[in-house]
């Protein structure tokens, strides 16, 4: 529930709901602060309110304090253990099903009413009556969410833009309901005409049906589209769960049963075989493997792990059969951890206000006031209540913000959707600000950098050896060998030889090498250190020549021997991609300061940066200590932008102002940042944030102009010389504008630098003087 300390109080996290902008956060905020020696945080973009509550105050007095300001609250559901069973469909969720059953609904029905309002020749006989039959439910059912928000805000005295939408979808409707019984807009033969100015009398035969049932469907098509990304927000903890294994094979007094990962219980035994992922934490009490840590620890290479060694759950078991001793269940085990790190370090990441909300916390009083002081003012100079009315709805209409509500969603549809198309997954707009600001471009290595998985880059053979004989040897020793370095050796050797010999026996030494029988001779394939320690096999000058040359570059070497000398070195590692460097070039080019976070040692991680141009690098970082690094730049006043792919980049991700995540990694990585590269390219890491960038721009333009058509008519619409109608076809123009400058975003073009593919290594490559 939150971390306790027994002096003080406990620290808390609450999901709120019912907040529809910045400014409900805020006053949440400012009620629960007034509680005495209460300190809380409101989070509008995650939902949540994290509250320290001191001794003497309880949860339900929080709970009750928001309720109070017209708010839900709760706290969350308790972390469920890995593998077990995917939970029900969120509140949020359903929400965004709902609004979009509303905006559906709405969409329908006000698409005749705006085409009647606005062709004369569909303006058959009665038509009107028509239009109210489908505008009524747009503007009541429809706008609903709008009402009820402006009545919650109304209650406890204040205003935001739900307000304004709800005031003018009324006002709007009010008006045509008074023309229709009262005026002349209800008699047969009525038309629509525009007219530029409203004249004495004007406006009691007008209706404006469709300003109330179309600014209600756009404003919706916003909501929605926010909706929709806004409920990614607490998706990462439930992706890190599901990455664990959902069964395990429990062993008991010698019998296999296969159970749910989530019944197990500390002490318990289970087997895992190749190829499994490890159940949950534990103790390996028999058998030897290699384990793939990477979506853990970044390393691209296997662990070799025997009897007393500690396990991980959800990392896999690439060797052999494992006996597991379980230590640690359900939200105690180290991937539940590392869930809980994602969790606090999205929630405490800076609110980003939307443009929108900031300018509406002053818009829109002002609005209201000046369409009140224009009715007033009008009946004061006698002009009567129809020309005063008539001024007022003008002016409220046309400040009504339709053009803001397609501003943000029309600019990122077009943005999100050309991203796509280039690789590129933008999650929503409130990441955008960031993309602007950023100055430092923090790359984890394995997995973006580089592949990610171990390569054959380097063939060493002895005098007198061929390349494809030694090949051959080493390719059909290793074949019967799962280790992921076995398998880049016999991928290798399949793409040079033409086939490998057949192994007349084979057998291996855990994390050390194998041994075989080809064509009648004994093959070794391992270490260097194991072919001298075990079988008295020393490397000639040429091949530790070669050796050092090899580890010199963060490669991983083994030799190969048989009639019992060495008879060449394979060097395996994990290749940097194609496009790496010219990636690199591109974000220095946009001002970005590339930094290479790994935690593989350092001789690995220079010449990796060496290779690709990055000078700043920071090897040997721990999982946990990755976050620690992007907050140490933080606080050098940097704007850090974070690009990874592992669970083990997640909380980094998170926690960096502007966290990319290779579409290629683990659902967590992806989960925790802001933008998304389905493209294994870390060029496109360049575009999206240049992307991100135009699209920002385009949203700050959009916003400028919706209150500038909105603005400049609101002084002709004070003074009678704008008719509602008027107003409604300005802000539909307004309208027209912010959405033809969105498209403009299909013209962006990606870069075309770099290779997308990995750079095929030179087999054939030998250091001068190795032969």
């Amino acid at each position: 529930m939150g971390r306790r300390d027994p002096m003080s109080g406990v620290q808390i996290d609450l999901i709120v709901g019912g907040m529809t902008c910045t400014s409900c956060a805020a006053r949440i905020e400012k009620k629960l602060n007034r509680m005495t020696g209460v300190e809380a945080t409101v989070n509008y973009a995650t939902e949540k309110a994290s509250v320290f509550i001191p001794d003497g105050t309880t949860v339900e007095d929080a709970i009750a304090t928001i309720e109070a300001t017209g708010y839900t609250a709760a706290l969350p559901r308790p972390v469920k253990a890995v593998g077990a069973d995917s939970e029900p469909p969120t509140e949020a969720e359903r929400d965004v099903e709902s609004l979009r059953q509303r905006l559906v609904l709405s969409a329908v029905l006000a698409a005749p009413v705006v085409a009647m309002s606005m062709i004369p020749v569909l303006q058959f006989s009665n038509w009107q009556w028509l239009a109210l039959a489908l505008a009524g439910p747009v503007a009541i059912w429809g706008a609903w969410p709008f009402h009820r928000a402006a009545w919650v805000n109304l209650r406890h005295g204040a205003a935001t833009m739900d307000t304004l939408i709800s005031m003018g979808v009324l006002a709007a409707l009010g008006w045509s309901l008074y023309a229709l019984f009262f005026g002349t807009a209800g008699m047969p033969g009525m038309t629509m005409r525009f007219t530029f100015t409203a004249a004495p009398g004007g406006g009691a035969h007008e209706i404006y049906l469709e300003v109330a049932s179309a600014v209600t469907v756009f404003i919706l098509a916003g909501r929605y589209f926010e909706a929709r990304a806004k409920k990614q927000s607490g998706a990462a903890l439930r992706a890190l769960l599901e990455l664990g294994a959902k069964e395990a094979t429990l062993l008991r007094d010698g019998v296999e049963t296969t159970v749910p990962t989530s019944s197990l219980l500390v002490g318990d035994r289970f087997v895992v075989r190749p190829g499994e992922k490890i159940a949950t934490d534990g103790t390996v009490v028999d058998g030897n493997s290699a384990v793939d840590e990477s979506m853990l620890t970044g390393e691209s290479v296997p662990v070799e792990v025997g009897p007393g060694d500690a396990v991980v759950g959800a990392t896999l078991n690439s060797g052999g059969r494992l006996i597991i001793q379980t230590t640690r269940i359900g939200a105690d085990t180290q991937l539940a951890q590392l869930g809980r790190l994602v969790e606090q370090a999205q929630t405490g990441k800076a609110e980003v206000q939307r443009l929108a909300d900031r300018v509406s916390a002053i818009f829109v009083p002002i609005v209201i006031a000046l369409s009140l002081g224009t009715l007033v003012v009008w009946l004061l100079v006698g002009a009567g209540p129809v020309v005063a009315f008539t001024a007022a709805v003008a002016t409220l209409i046309i400040a009504c913000p339709c053009a803001l509500g397609l501003a943000t969603p029309t600019a990122l549809l077009v943005g999100t959707g050309r991203g796509a198309q280039l690789g590129i997954l933008i999650k929503g707009p409130q990441i955008l600000e960031s993309t602007r600001r950023v100055d430092t471009i923090v790359l984890d290595k394995t997995g973006t950098v580089t592949t990610g998985h171990m390569t054959l880059v380097a063939v060493h053979p002895n005098r007198n050896v061929t390349e494809e004989e030694l090949l051959a040897f080493a390719g059909a020793a290793e074949s019967g060998s799962e280790h992921p370095i076995a398998r880049s050796i016999v991928t290798g050797a399949q793409t040079r030889v033409v086939s490998l010999p057949k192994p007349e026996s084979f057998s291996s030494t855990a994390g050390l090498g194998v041994q075989a029988v080809i064509d009648g001779r004994i093959v070794l394939v391992g270490r260097p250190s194991w072919l001298s320690e075990h079988w008295s096999i020393e490397l000639p000058a040429n091949l530790q020549f070669a050796l050092s040359a090899c580890e010199s570059q963060g490669q991983t070497v083994v030799a190969v021997a048989w009639d019992g000398q060495a008879q060449g070195i394979l060097a395996v590692s994990d290749v940097v991609k194609g496009s790496s460097a010219a990636a690199i070039e591109e974000f220095r080019r946009l001002g970005l300061q590339p930094v290479l976070l790994t935690g593989d040692n350092e001789t690995v991680a220079r010449a990796v940066g060496a290779e690709i141009g990055v000078t700043d690098v920071r090897a040997g970082v721990l999982p946990a200590e990755k976050a620690a690094v992007i907050r140490e730049l933080q606080s050098e006043g940097r704007v850090v932008a974070m690009v990874g792919d592992g669970v083990n980049d997640a909380v980094a991700l998170a926690t960096a102002d502007l966290g990319i995540a290779m579409g290629t990694g683990t659902d967590v990585a992806i989960e925790a940042s802001d933008l998304t590269l389905i493209r294994a390219d870390l060029v496109a890491a360049a575009d999206a944030i240049r992307l991100s960038r135009r699209t920002l721009a385009t949203i700050k333009a959009n916003l400028f102009w919706a209150f500038a058509y909105n603005v400049a008519a609101i002084p002709l619409a004070m003074l009678g010389l704008l008719n509602p109608l008027i107003a409604g076809a300005a802000m539909a123009l307004s309208s027209v504008f912010v959405v033809s400058n969105s498209l403009r975003l299909r013209g962006f073009r990606g870069l075309n630098i770099g290779v997308a593919q990995t750079t095929a290594p030179n087999l054939s490559a030998h250091p001068v003087g190795i032969r």
